[in-house]
């Protein structure tokens, strides 16, 4: 099985959501369709990074690191 991080940018206000998923393409429509309550209040998002890893553990890390960036510039 392939798991992906995935940075989304919203393209009401800019800001980023990362996240991981095993299924991309349906998460990414779960968070253009509100589906998803930390990201619908900024519809309509763009993806803006995706990276695909081996297994669930090595891309919760890889969230975890991208997510302790805390900084857009570094996300940018």
């Amino acid at each position: 099985m392939r798991f992906f991080v995935y940075i989304i940018q919203s393209e009401v206000n800019g800001s980023y959501y990362v996240g991981c998923t095993a299924n991309l393409q349906n998460r990414f429509e779960r968070h253009n369709s509100g589906r998803s309550k930390s990201t619908k209040r900024h519809i309509p998002w763009k993806l803006v990074y995706m990276e695909k890893l081996p297994d669930k553990s090595m891309v919760m890390k890889r969230e975890r690191q991208i997510k302790a960036w805390k900084s857009r510039k570094e996300i940018e």
